[in-house]
């Protein structure tokens, strides 16, 4: 194939990178709806206490995946070139989701090989998340690269909840098709990648930082699985964060982690490039998106959780129903993130991304203040407004923040620093999942248990079974409201309905008596996990407000001073914020305000 025009290159780079970042990210959401139909079809009840470590790592085993190795994969890209990486990821991506639906056992066994396949299929996640941005930076210019990262930016994070829509279609027909939809796609690109795609970065070799690397994998692995432990049971308490097993990973964690910045101070060709950190616009950049990060990833469970265990129960849908009218009732929110996205994108190359991000993340803030105010059986017009605006706020911070944190990077560094931004973004989801679960249950556990006994026993159920089932841990409840169950009917199972009469059986396991029961309890949860997000939001609103001024590193001054480093700066830029890293002494940095671009 004819290489393609440069002004037309960057269309087709920008495309095809798009197209890989969304099946990246919806590949991290479609199981979520899909998992009742994917435990039917392999014959596993995944809310028996000893099933939950197979749910659990079913959700999060790809994003801990995508999580620990994008670092690694973004410095190899640079090291070997970016465009490479990228395509191997593709292919790993592809196969590993024919595999995935090829699934041929049953029970355990099933659950394990899909938790396998997901984490290769993670690998090849991580290969196009690690260098997709890098490759669309390289293809832009400067005063292009906040609207085109913007789009891919903006279409990644809005993957997650098509993701939701997806995975409540595809899975009822049949859940082997929520990861075969992503073959023919993925062969497509794939094929479009290796013959479309070329390396413009130069690949600068460098030894292997294998130390590094084991060690950041370890921290971050034992942190993620210190999560997944945290929100479940232990030693009678409703959470596990005090368990020996918890502190004990956390602390290997710890460890681990200190063991790497020990590392990377030292070698001589680190994988985590630290002196990114002295450019103060990529460092403001890298923990606003973390805390966005932390704000916005619990968000979508609470929201399940809220819309199919409580709202579309009390207006008619059957438990089966709501997994898909749950991730339709999100659509809002996924539009309002397309709308917004690419038009802070192209107006941050104007005027610069702080104006644009500061305020998305205040207009966050006030998106989950409104949804505190809301009572838990809401109007809908109401409720899809909120999320709308929470959208489109979010739209409004992610795209100018992603063109700033890869506009203040030298070219040969954003592999390694757009995929180190990534990995806080990534990392930051898991973590706020179990931030967000352990806020809610924490929430359920102090007057769920004698709410749940009441109202059983209201209803015919025998004392000593009431009380048995109201002492069950509140996260048993939460996991049968988010899969689709009819939680009431699941925990007291055919043997007790069946020695209650008639009128009281269809009670308990209507669609009113569960959702009745539990919105109390679940507001005062929900009150607590929501407003952790509003701080994380208005932190991360302080942090984009102290990334300086506009900056762009200057490829073009680079390109031709390749012995020098120079920065140019005007305007209120600190001359920090333009430090010139160790790694690329060829840099060279211009740092703007938006009046002097005017």
């Amino acid at each position: 194939m004819r290489p393609a025009h440069p002004d037309r290159y960057k269309w087709v780079a920008l495309s095809n990178a798009t197209l890989a970042v969304l099946l990246a990210t919806l590949d991290g959401s479609i199981t979520i709806i899909a998992m009742p139909d994917i435990f039917r079809g392999i014959h596993l009840d995944p809310l028996i206490p000893s099933n939950s470590f197979y749910l659990l790592w079913m959700i999060l085993g790809y994003l801990v995946v995508t999580s620990v190795l994008i670092v690694s994969l973004g410095r190899l890209g640079d090291m070997v070139g970016r465009v490479k990486i990228y395509n191997l990821g593709f292919v790993i991506y592809t196969v590993a989701s024919l595999l995935l639906a090829i699934d041929w056992m049953d029970g355990r066994r099933g659950a394990t090989y899909l938790i396998v396949m997901r984490i290769v299929q993670g690998v090849g996640g991580a290969c196009l998340l690690a260098n997709a941005a890098a490759i669309i930076a390289d293809a832009f210019p400067a005063n292009q690269r906040g609207m085109a990262l913007g789009i891919n930016n903006v279409v990644g994070v809005s993957g997650t909840f098509i993701g939701l829509v997806l995975g409540g279609i595809l899975a009822p027909i049949d859940w082997r098709l929520v990861f075969l939809i992503s073959v023919p796609v993925g062969v497509a690109g794939t094929i479009w990648a290796y013959a479309a795609l070329r390396e413009l970065s130069t690949p600068r070799r460098a030894r292997v930082d294998w130390a590094g690397n084991l060690t950041f994998a370890l921290g971050l692995i034992l942190l993620m699985v210190a999560v997944t432990y945290g929100i479940r049971p232990a030693g009678g308490h409703p959470i596990g964060w005090g368990s020996p097993r918890v502190l004990t990973l956390l602390a290997g964690s710890l460890a681990s982690l200190v063991a790497f910045v020990v590392i990377e101070r030292r070698v001589k060709d680190p994988m985590f490039r630290l002196p990114l950190f002295r450019i103060r616009a990529f460092t403001f950049g890298t923990l606003s998106t973390f805390l966005s990060s932390v704000s916005r990833g619990g968000l979508m469970f609470m929201l399940i959780i809220w819309l199919q265990g409580i709202w579309l129960p009390q207006h008619g849908y059957s438990f089966t129903e709501t997994p898909l009218w749950a991730g339709i009732s999100m659509l809002p929110l996924t539009i309002g993130l397309l709308v917004a996205g690419p038009t802070s994108g192209y107006l941050s190359d104007r005027f610069g991304a702080r104006p644009f991000a500061t305020s998305g993340m205040v207009l966050t803030a006030i998106g989950f203040g409104l949804l505190m105010l809301l009572p838990t059986d809401f109007d809908y017009p109401v409720f899809g407004a909120i999320l709308f605006l929470i959208g489109a706020s979010m739209g409004l911070f992610a795209s100018p923040n992603r063109a700033a944190v890869m506009n203040a990077l030298p070219r040969a560094d954003r592999g390694a620093g757009g995929a180190m931004n990534q990995t806080f973004q990534n990392s930051a989801q898991v973590l706020s999942i179990g931030i967000f679960f352990t806020l809610m249950i924490v929430g359920l556990a102090s007057t769920l248990p004698t709410t749940l006994s009441a109202g059983l026993q209201a209803h015919g159920v025998d004392p000593a079974t009431a009380h048995q089932v109201g002492a069950l841990p509140p996260v048993s409840i939460l996991f049968a409201a988010f899969l689709g169950y009819n939680p009431v009917q699941h925990l007291l199972g055919g043997h007790t309905l069946s020695t209650l009469s008639a009128h009281d059986q269809s009670v308990l396991t209507g669609s009113s008596f569960f959702p009745h029961l539990i919105s109390g309890p679940f507001q005062d949860g929900l009150h607590a996990a929501f407003s952790f997000a509003i701080v994380a939001c208005l932190v991360a609103a302080g942090a984009s407000l102290l990334r300086g001024g506009r900056m762009v590193h200057d490829d073009e001054q680079e390109l031709q001073q390749p012995q020098g480093a120079s920065c140019r700066s005007s305007g209120t830029a600190s001359p920090r914020s333009a430090s010139v890293t160790a790694s690329a002494p060829s840099s060279s940095i211009r740092s703007t305000t938006p009046s002097s671009r005017r």
